[in-house]
C-alpha cells in the first residue's frame, strides 16, 4: 500500500509494459508472414523490473510508473501488489505500455516498443510525489520514460540527501545537467561506449561508473582506478531480466550500508541467478539466494 508519509528505503522510478512474446521458428522478412509456434504475456519495462528486483532483494521499495486505463495496466498493478511493492501509478486515459517480442529458435529477437502511458511520466508526476522521492535512501531510474521527468527526479533525491543511480538504457546522449546528479551511473559494456566511455562520465560529474560485463562479472571505476568484480559460475538459460536484477541488487545493498564493491558483488550474484531462469520478472531472484551464492 503507498504511503505518502513513509521514508523507502529504494524508490524506482521509471517504465512499465506488458511483454507479447511470440516464438517463431525465424523472424520474418519485410512484408512477409509466418507461424509462430508458442505465444506468452509477461510484465516487463525496466522500471517495473527494477522495482522487483529490489523488492525481491530485500528493500522496502516503492515503485512510481504510469499505467492506462485498461486490462494490462490492472494486470500490472496487481502484481506490483503482490510483490510488496509500493505503487505510486498515475493513471493515462490511452494503452499501457507494451512491448511486442518476435524470438526466433537460436535466440535472436526483434523487439517493437510502444510507450504507451510511459511517455505520459511527465515532471508534474514526479512533483506529485516529490514527498517520497525526498525521503528515500536510494533512487533508481532507467531511460524508458521523458528525461526531463529522471532529471527533475534525481534533482529532488540529491536534495534530501539520497543516493542516485541511473541504468542509462536505452542509451542515449545525456546532458551534463543530468550526469552531475547521478552517484551511481550502472551501464552495460554497449551502453557505456556509446556514452562515451567511464572517464568521459566521471569527467562529467559521476562518482561511480559500475559496468556489467555479462559472463565477465562487473567492473567499478572511479577516479582512484578501476576493480574486476569475477563473475559467478552459472548455467545461463536466459540473459533478459539478468540487468535489471543486478541494478535492483546494488540498489538495495547500498540503501542497507553496503559499500559499493560489496553492493557490486551482489549485484553480480543477482545477474547471474537471475540468467538461470527465462522470463524477466520470473527471473530476479530473493534476498535468500543472493545470500547463499554470494556466501
Amino acid at each position: 500500500m503507498a504511503n505518502g508519509s513513509h521514508a523507502y528505503e529504494v524508490v524506482v522510478l521509471g517504465s512499465s509494459n506488458l511483454d507479447l512474446v511470440a516464438t517463431v521458428e525465424r523472424l520474418p522478412s519485410p512484408g512477409e508472414t509466418v507461424l509462430g509456434t508458442n505465444y506468452a504475456e509477461h510484465a516487463g519495462g525496466k522500471g517495473l523490473n527494477q522495482a522487483v528486483a529490489c523488492r525481491r532483494a530485500g528493500a522496502d521499495t516503492a515503485f512510481i510508473t504510469c499505467l492506462g486505463t485498461d486490462a494490462a495496466g490492472e494486470t500490472l498493478h496487481r502484481l506490483m501488489t503482490s510483490e510488496g511493492i509500493a505503487a505510486y501509478v498515475t493513471d493515462y486515459e490511452g494503452p499501457t505500455g507494451r512491448a511486442l517480442i518476435s524470438v526466433d529458435e537460436h535466440g535472436e529477437n526483434s523487439i517493437v516498443v510502444v510507450p504507451g502511458a510511459n511517455a505520459e511520466l511527465s515532471i508534474s508526476v514526479v512533483d506529485a510525489h516529490r514527498d517520497v522521492i525526498g525521503r528515500t535512501g536510494v533512487l533508481l531510474c532507467q531511460l524508458e520514460v521523458p528525461i526531463d521527468a529522471v532529471e527533475a527526479a534525481l534533482a529532488i533525491a540529491k536534495v534530501g540527501g539520497a543516493r542516485t543511480i541511473l541504468n542509462p538504457a536505452p542509451a542515449t546522449q545525456l546532458n551534463r545537467s543530468v550526469l552531475q546528479l547521478c552517484d551511481v551511473i550502472m551501464p552495460n559494456q554497449h551502453e557505456v561506449a556509446l556514452l562515451g566511455g567511464a572517464t568521459s562520465l566521471l569527467d562529467a560529474g559521476v562518482s561511480i561508473v559500475v559496468i556489467t560485463l555479462g559472463a565477465r562479472g562487473i567492473k567499478i571505476v572511479t577516479q582512484d582506478g578501476e576493480l574486476q568484480i569475477p563473475p559467478f559460475a552459472v548455467r545461463a538459460l536466459d540473459t533478459t531480466g539478468a540487468g535489471d536484477a543486478a541494478c535492483g541488487a546494488l540498489a538495495t545493498a547500498l540503501a542497507h550500508g553496503a559499500d559499493i564493491t560489496t553492493a557490486a558483488r551482489r549485484a553480480s550474484a543477482a545477474g547471474a541467478l537471475a540468467a538461470t531462469k527465462q522470463g524477466a520478472v520470473p527471473s530476479l531472484p530473493n534476498q535468500h539466494d543472493i545470500d547463499a551464492l554470494v556466501n
